[in-house]
């Protein structure tokens, strides 16, 4: 079935925003001070981001390909996967799901933002960072990352086993994003995406959050530039190997 424009920019701003949800959600659950699960741990954090793609990509995968990230998008679009004419209308569509998506986790966090007063667990809410406070470490992390990110997805989503089953293929992919932050994300998060850091940020800048510390907007590039380029290397690898 083919769906209209519309409904295709719906499941991307709703994928996207789910993502926040779950993800953030989960780092918010963790890092603030009060929350039942503070201090609960990485493993956490981990899943909460693995669920946060398999959920959406189980519910709109069939829709609009759930891609989610606008890295995706444009990597696809440059290796012949994806027409150029819905590019931006799915990068807005994503950009604004982050946004509305970290504003549910703001607005449902929101008493234990008031209450914590460390700057770094606050900012981890909402943006990724490097843990060696190093740009060029943070740069290397997310386009290899993003790179493993994406080559799975699309061998898992398009070779004839994930193609007969896409929800089990879903399912997997979660599984690859959930094996990603536990074991590349230690130097920066992982963000691997860039609507799922650059509007967070953005909020961060923005919403009135005592003790909140900088935005870091001198590193803002680094999560946008370093997923995309890792993402067309890893549709090219696709493409050139598998497709």
């Amino acid at each position: 079935m083919e769906y209209s424009l519309f409904t295709k920019l719906a499941a991307e701003f709703i994928g996207t925003a789910v993502l926040m949800v779950f993800g953030n959600g989960a780092v918010a659950n963790v890092e603030l001070k009060n929350t039942k699960g503070h201090h609960a741990g990485w493993l956490t954090i981990a899943m909460g981001y693995g669920f946060g793609v398999m959920f959406p990509v189980l519910m709109f995968g069939g829709v609009s390909g759930a891609h989610i990230n606008p890295a995706m998008t444009l990597a696809q679009a440059i290796n012949g996967m994806f027409p150029w004419d819905e590019v931006l209308p799915y990068i807005i569509a994503q950009l604004l799901g982050a946004l509305v998506g970290q504003l549910i986790v703001f607005v449902t966090y929101y008493p234990h933002y008031r209450d914590t007063e460390e700057a770094e667990a606050i900012f981890g809410t909402f943006s990724t960072t490097d843990a060696y406070n190093s740009k060029v470490n943070y740069f290397v992390n997310e386009f290899f990352g993003t790179l493993m990110l994406v080559l799975g997805a699309l061998c898992c989503l398009s070779l004839p086993w994930g193609a007969a089953n896409p929800a089990a293929a879903s399912i997997v992919v979660g599984f690859i994003v959930w094996g990603l932050v536990t074991s590349m994300g230690g130097p920066t998060g992982p963000g691997l995406n860039p609507a799922r850091d650059l509007m967070p940020r953005l909020l961060h800048q923005l919403l009135p959050i005592p003790h909140k510390g900088s935005s870091r907007w001198g590193e803002a590039w680094i999560p946008v530039v370093a997923p995309i380029l890792g993402a067309i290397v890893g549709a090219w690898l696709f493409c050139m190997l598998f497709a």
